[in-house]
């Protein structure tokens, strides 16, 4: 097990394209760090740069305090979980998690022995002579696992290893993935594209946004305080609802119904609203017309206009509802953000406000 360390990470590819722009993260040994962005965010680009796999344009990678930027693969101490399995087609599930180890010249008695503890852990006793055609797609990854478990690595690095599920598997591998790290303390990176998975695995999210870190934090910390529009849009289910708002006199403004009193300069905003943060009442509050509804089971989602902005607004009640309804909006729950720059505004609040006349 060992830190792992990027110090201002940057590659850049003919033509001038910047894939990834000046990178710090410091993990902790065995800290489960989840790199979470959309697709083409850098996140891959820069799980292969720690693995390899890609040349780092600028910057240091440090694994165990070793500067490994020019260190092949092989020489990294790093295992790799890639998310097409990557399994010999030809090779035995026991073949397939003993490869690594045979190639660094491992004794046979070492080899059983590994295989043997990795196959227990990960339930694939069973499975040891079968080959990988024979699996199921969950004990493919789950044999990926064990070829990486046992060669017992200073880090783990995770390459959206449960895309290819679906989606009843992908929570049960998430479940297993998580608990399997704790139990062994083996530093890990994990790429996704998923927020919830994000959400559920994570020590610390590294949020990115066009090969740029917006936020790092742990999960509830950037769910609760995200440092930007993108990052309160991009975590969360359903998305945060962005609106153009105003403070005038001390007032959060909302199509001209305040909604709080705060102590920040006057001026148009950016106001986020989760869904969770609000609620349907009866009169007061919010005028907002309904749009459309989803409904989810044990909740509904609301979706609606305030004035011509969408407003998101999470019902765990089965009344009826009309088409014009009534939104409770609890001021200590606001986030501003600058409207030019997207960053957060820290807010003053005071009190609910009355409505503006």
């Amino acid at each position: 097990m060992a830190e792992l360390t990027l110090k201002s990470v940057g590659k850049t590819y003919s033509g001038g394209v910047d894939a990834v722009s000046d990178v710090n993260i410091d993990i902790k040994d065995g800290e489960f760090i989840v790199l979470v962005g959309p697709s083409g965010c850098g996140k891959s680009t820069l799980l292969r740069m720690v693995a390899g796999l890609e040349t780092v344009t600028r910057g240091d990678v440090m694994i165990g305090g070793r500067r490994v930027n020019d260190l092949d693969p092989a020489e990294r101490d790093i295992a790799m979980v890639f998310q097409n399995y990557a399994l010999y087609p030809h090779m035995s599930v026991r073949d397939n998690m003993a490869y690594g180890l045979k190639n660094r010249g491992e004794s046979k008695a070492v080899i059983e022995e590994r295989v043997a503890e990795a196959s227990r852990m990960l339930e694939l006793g069973p499975y040891l002579d079968r080959k990988p055609r024979a699996l199921s797609g969950g004990q493919r990854q789950r044999v990926a696992m064990g070829r990486a478990i046992v060669r017992q690595p200073a880090a783990f690095l995770f390459d959206e290893p449960l895309s290819n599920l679906d989606a009843k598997l992908r929570v049960s591998m998430r479940m297993e993935i998580r608990k399997l790290q704790q139990r062994l303390g083996t530093t890990s990176l994990y790429v996704t594209h998923d927020q919830l998975e994000a959400m559920t695995l994570a020590d610390r999210l590294v949020v990115l946004n066009g090969g740029r870190v917006e936020q790092i934090g742990a999960p509830l910390e950037v769910y609760r305080k995200p440092a930007s529009t993108f990052v309160a849009s991009f975590i969360g289910a359903p998305a945060m609802s962005l609106l153009d708002a105003r403070i005038e006199g001390g007032r959060v403004l909302l199509e001209g119904h305040a909604l709080a009193e705060v102590g920040n300069a006057p001026g148009p905003v950016t106001l986020g609203i989760r869904a969770e943060d609000l609620r349907i009442v009866e009169t007061g509050g919010l005028p907002m017309k309904e749009d459309y509804v989803e409904e989810l089971g044990a909740q509904r989602i609301v979706h609606g206009l305030v004035g011509g902005q969408v407003l998101a607004v999470v019902d765990t009640r089965d009344t009826p509802l009309t088409n014009e309804l009534h939104v409770a909006v609890d001021p200590q729950r606001l986030h501003l953000f600058d409207t030019q720059s997207g960053r957060r505004i820290e807010k003053s609040l005071q009190r609910m406000a009355e409505p503006a006349q």
